[in-house]
């Protein structure tokens, strides 16, 4: 397939009735391919009582039951053949021919088999995200990461070589070697984490390399934390590279769902491959209008190994009442993934998203890109501390910076915060996803 079509007006400009219709059809396909191929799906809609035909409308999807990653471990558990995919798997174990895993930082690596024909679904979903984002042939890629087993940036390694632009694989690369390989090359994009992405450009500039004046980057793709949709955390990217910064997302399980495009209004669902529901968190009560955020449950259609029929990400979204400038109808999302169900936490008796702590630091230029958030307990009493580090030219403005950190704190998040300052680069640093937020508090039973 050429790169310009890539651009679909079939599929991404398709009237809401027709879409729904589409996705109809291809989620009841789905459903009837796990329901007689997958001994784990047979036995989830069989104990509900469903099975093939009992799909009559879209309304009907909602009375299949959700899965979610703890179910999948326990499908894939010691003993179940075939090894290590077990009850989940839906095709002979010959036709797999890709391997990934997921992290494991939530508990046992998910394993994720892949057929051929799954690989390429997946590599053609991320090829449209690219090309939204502007992606061309002309252009040339360079990857400053290291992806193995994990799905990383593998999509967009293959989705890159789809469109016909020129890849440059810099895995084992240190940071300053890849740094002068995009110059040496003049790479035009590249794709890497929000916290890489600030990594790189604060070892350019101690290299003596200023990255908009001195490398070629006008293009980057980032996933794997939510930074990419934050205004602040943005802007220190785009500020840093002189690029224009796009978000991506999606999983090991699901594949990649979502992506923004070149007007940057928000994450593009991409309904021509996935169904993406939204639900309440507490109720399970389906969230269709704008401003209400929720639970996301997604679907995806052509994935054959190891279906993926809504998934209970526990990522929380909601939808953006506006339809973007780009003359695509898919849905868009407001503020991108704004978090985990299991990442919203009480503290003080509020209800705390981390990502809401980025923006605030992110946002004020006094303070370098890496912070902490320790939440401890003493008898009955929460403790936040935010570990801050100061950029060296600040270092005598500690008590007007402490001001408006306690300021902003409180208007976004509506807590008070014991505020530590630390010598800049003390901080832990990391190129892949960070785990800046910790809850130490002892769990309750």
């Amino acid at each position: 397939m050429n790169s310009h079509e890539y651009w679909n007006p079939v599929l991404e400009t398709l009237p809401r009735e027709k879409l729904r219709q589409l996705q109809f059809k291809k989620f009841r396909e789905i459903f009837n391919w796990a329901y007689e191929n997958s001994r784990f799906y047979h036995k989830l809609y069989s104990d509900a009582g469903m099975e093939p035909g009992d799909l009559k409308s879209y309304e009907d999807i909602r009375k299949v039951p959700k899965m979610e990653k703890a179910m999948m471990r326990t499908a894939q558990g010691e003993g179940k053949d075939p090894f290590p995919y077990g009850d989940i798997l839906s095709v002979p174990l010959e036709q797999v021919t890709a391997y990934r895993q997921t992290s494991g930082t939530t508990g046992q690596p998910v394993y994720q088999a892949d057929t051929w024909q799954d690989w390429e679904y997946s590599t053609e979903a991320y090829a449209y995200a690219l090309y939204a984002q502007g992606y061309r042939a002309s252009d040339r890629i360079f990857l400053p990461f290291g992806y193995n087993i994990f799905i990383a940036f593998w999509a967009y390694h293959y989705a890159g070589e789809k469109l016909g632009c020129e890849v440059i694989p810099g895995g084992v690369l240190n940071t300053e070697a890849r740094i002068l390989k995009m110059q040496e090359l003049k790479a035009t994009a590249m794709g890497a984490t929000p916290t890489y992405v600030l990594g790189m450009a604060e070892t350019a500039r101690k290299m003596g390399i200023d990255p908009p004046k001195d490398l070629f980057i006008r293009k980057i793709t980032v996933a794997g934390e939510p930074g990419g949709s934050i205004p602040a955390t943005r802007k220190r990217m785009e500020d840093a590279w002189g690029a224009k910064v796009y978000d991506q997302v999606g999983s090991t399980e699901i594949g990649h769902w979502g992506w923004e495009c070149r007007y940057q209004s928000g994450l593009h669902v991409n309904e021509a491959f996935y169904l993406v529901e939204i639900e309440d968190a507490d109720t399970g009560e389906p969230i269709d209008k704008p401003g209400r955020r929720g639970k996301m449950v997604v679907t995806t259609f052509n994935r054959m190994a190891q279906p993926c029929i809504r998934f209970d990400v526990k990522d929380l979204i909601q939808w953006n009442p506006r339809q973007c400038d780009c003359g695509r109808t898919f849905r868009l999302l407001d503020g991108g993934i704004m978090g985990r169900a299991d990442d919203i936490t009480k503290v003080k008796g509020v209800l705390l998203s981390p990502t809401a702590i980025e923006e605030v630091v992110r946002d004020i230029p006094q303070l370098s890109n890496e912070y902490q958030v320790i939440v401890t307990k003493k008898g009955d009493i929460d403790n936040i501390v935010l570990k801050v580090e100061i950029l060296p030219e600040y270092k005598n403005d500690e008590a007007a910076i402490r001001t408006v950190l306690v300021d902003q704190l409180r208007v976004k998040t509506n807590l008070g915060y014991n505020i530590e300052f630390h010598e800049y680069e003390s901080l832990p640093r990391s190129q892949a996803k960070s785990r800046r937020f910790q809850d130490q508090r002892p769990k309750q039973h």
